[in-house]
């Protein structure tokens, strides 16, 4: 293990290793240890192969996540158990999200049945404390769950394990016995957004596998810059992902699992993640003429998308120059396969069905001029068979309709997507 890293120990937990890099004092280097534990360290065993497996899927989810936009301490995997990474002041906070009731959430909530699905994402967060203590105050547990009051200006700690009706909170603290720097009521705001930003790009990468992904911890640190960062590691430890109702994470052996099929189910993530990836799509823009004003939907696609999805535009009638037409259609899906096309057209609604019977990519048609000739809109709505062609009248929300599409296999359009939507989303559960 000192061969990774020349400097000191900077931290030693019971599955990983933080080393200093001498030469670069703003790294470090995290090697991940083939010990695996439960119960707070109660149940422990050591479990060849598992840093190897660890360590793949931390790199894997990190480089994902540097391609979705979210910012992560992760420079470079280095060899089979370790990876470089800026080294960071790290927050005491442990982030948890949940889709589904899991774990301590029902142990606190035991009247939700196993597997109840939060339409907005659950966002907890607990203290984190060794040896039950947090500064001068006994604690009766380590990383106990955080509630914060109206005024945001307590913090409420309770036992993570136990019915929230059956207890009073063990300990009420000031802000300032928690935050060590002004701003840390922001830096937790941010952690949030962050954190679920990293779920809904983990989330559809899984349902793109046929699993799911129900919870997740992730921690953050501030780096030399002071800027946030999600830190730590992602790997097989973290979450929560089930796979034909069962799990294939660190809850099979928490449940009595042989170490024979956790590391199997270990290695099989990691390979499964090392899959992980954001598609080359495009949205293709037809119009009928040059003339055309195009940049209502290029503002929205831009907008919608923060960018990470390109829009081309292709002005050619395709009633006029049919045989042009259909050589560009066939040129531009050949250069991208992966594409959505709005075919913004004025006085020949009928283009964006002759279109959608010359390709399989989804079609939307946005009739241009629909208040001043409102029967002309029958012609893309009144298609023939196999033409299965959309219409909508809006163009930011043609826009939007074709980044839906995309988002089907793309995580981070999906990521950005789900994150307006949850914005007005209500959890609701019976009574």
């Amino acid at each position: 293990m000192q061969k990774l890293f020349d400097g000191a120990v900077l931290n030693e937990g019971k599955t990983k290793v933080i080393g200093e890099l001498k030469a670069e004092p703003d790294k470090v280097m995290i090697v991940s240890k083939d010990d695996i534990t439960a119960g707070d360290g109660a149940k422990h065993d050591v479990m060849e192969g598992k840093a190897a497996s660890a360590n793949q899927t931390a790199c894997n989810n990190f480089r994902l996540l540097t391609q979705c936009g979210v910012p992560v301490a992760f420079d470079e995997q280095v060899g089979p158990v370790a990876f470089k990474a800026p080294r960071c002041e790290m927050l005491p906070y442990e982030v948890v999200l949940r889709r589904e009731a899991h774990g301590s959430f029902l142990k606190r909530n035991p009247h939700l049945e196993k597997g109840h699905v939060f339409p907005k994402l659950l966002l907890e967060f607990y203290l984190k404390t060794n040896g039950r203590k947090w500064k001068e105050h006994d604690l009766p547990c380590d990383d106990p769950f955080m509630q914060f009051d109206a005024e945001g200006k307590k913090i409420n700690l309770y036992v993570p394990g136990k019915p929230l009706w059956e207890q009073e909170p063990f300990l009420v603290l000031d802000e300032s016995e928690v935050f060590s720097r002004e701003n840390e009521a922001d830096l937790l705001c941010e952690m949030g957004k962050l954190a679920k930003r990293a779920f809904y790009v983990m989330e559809k990468c899984w349902q793109l596998v046929g699993r799911t992904l129900v919870d997740c911890k992730v921690e953050f640190g501030l780096d030399s810059n002071g800027q946030l960062l999600l830190a730590d590691v992602i790997d097989n430890d973290s979450w929560r992902v089930l796979e034909n109702g069962g799990y294939i994470d660190k809850q099979v052996y928490r449940d009595g699992g042989s170490l024979d099929s956790v590391a199997e189910n270990y290695r099989r993530v990691a390979e499964v993640t090392g899959g992980f990836r954001v598609p080359n799509q495009r949205v293709i823009i037809w119009t009928g003429s040059v003339k055309d004003d195009v940049t209502p939907i290029e503002k929205a696609v831009e907008e919608y998308s923060e960018g990470c999805v390109p829009s081309v535009w292709q002005a050619c009638s395709i009633h006029k120059e049919p045989v042009r037409g259909a050589a560009e259609l066939t040129r531009l899906v050949q250069e991208t396969p992966n594409a959505v096309i709005i075919a913004l057209i004025g006085m020949s609604n009928g283009a964006g069905p002759t279109l959608s019977a010359c390709t399989s990519v989804p079609v939307i048609t946005v009739p241009a001029s629909v208040k001043s000739f409102p029967d002309d809109v029958w012609s893309c709505l009144r298609t023939p068979s196999f033409v299965p062609c959309t219409t909508v009248l809006s163009a930011s929300n043609a826009a939007l309709a074709a980044l839906e599409i995309l988002a089907l296999q793309n995580p981070r359009v999906y990521m950005l997507l789900r994150e307006r939507l949850e914005e007005r989303a209500l959890n609701v559960a019976a009574l």
